[in-house]
């Protein structure tokens, strides 16, 4: 991992777009720091997309989508997405402002695999000492989420416990910061975040990836970070550098919020 500094003019001079996660990557203490909150806003003045892709709930994640200024947040580890108030909003019968929602999987198989994950997350609670699901799981459609260093605190041991678990029963798994998530189907942030150029610009994410940046935190930003060439960690990443198969290019000097105020200046300084 290379300090940000190391970051060619050039190449941050052709950044179109930046994906994001949220969790201790735009957040810090769990909220958006004013630092932050107005990164994303220079960015988007400067003309650059800005699409966080995250393993929070769809439910969570609705107040963000309308209040932070974005072009959609990408939910459950790119299961459903939510559209901002800047692209496109449905109003409601009742005259209120709706997000658009849109989903990688049809009803049926949602409310098909729901019911399966509610059993297996039944199994890991039940199994794993320790476990309990998170607290943010009401708003979760796609997936399950058991709290791991949130509000409680797993040990190793427990949290390989509950992946293993999740997946023999045939699901995907990954753990961010704070959360072990698992859901069924073929989706993944890399899948979310080509889905979603798809759905908002009819273009081919593949085709441009040297014009986007991913900037992430945690172990559960590998498949990302191996994706993107344009990639960095922020500070706190430094936790789970044993742990990561596949590293981002860049790390920034600070942690969190703070961290990713520093990648959208280095873009900025050359636009």
């Amino acid at each position: 991992m290379q300090e940000l500094s190391n970051w060619p003019a050039a190449e941050r001079r052709a950044i179109t777009g930046v994906f994001t996660d949220i969790d201790d990557t735009l957040t810090t203490e769990g909220a958006i720091t004013p630092d932050a909150l107005r990164a994303l806003a220079d960015l988007k003045a400067a003309g650059l997309h800005v699409i966080p892709i995250t393993g929070r709930p769809v439910g969570w994640s609705e107040p963000f989508a309308l209040a932070w200024p974005v072009d959609a947040i990408v939910a459950e580890n790119g299961a459903v997405a939510l559209l901002s108030s800047q692209i496109r909003v449905q109003p409601s019968s009742g005259g209120r402002e709706q997000l658009s929602k849109r989903y990688q999987q049809d009803e049926e198989t949602r409310l098909i695999n729901y019911a399966r994950m509610l059993q297996v997350a039944a199994r890991v609670t039940r199994e794993v000492p320790g476990a309990v699901i998170s607290q943010d799981s009401p708003g979760r459609e796609t997936d399950i989420a058991i709290d791991h260093s949130e509000f409680v605190h797993l040990p190793p041991a427990a949290i390989a416990q509950a992946v293993q678990i999740m997946q023999s029963e045939g699901m995907n798994a990954t753990v961010s910061s704070i959360h072990i998530n698992g859901w069924f189907g073929a989706h993944n942030k890399l899948e979310g975040a080509r889905w979603i150029v798809r759905e908002l610009f009819g273009r081919n994410l593949d085709a441009e990836m040297a014009n986007w940046v991913y900037v992430g935190d945690s172990t559960n930003d590998q498949l990302m970070f191996e994706a993107f060439a344009h990639s960095v960690g922020v500070a706190n990443i430094r936790r789970f550098e044993a742990e990561l198969s596949h590293k981002p290019r860049y790390i920034t000097q600070g942690e969190r919020g703070a961290g990713f105020a520093e990648v959208a200046a280095a873009l900025l300084a050359v636009n």
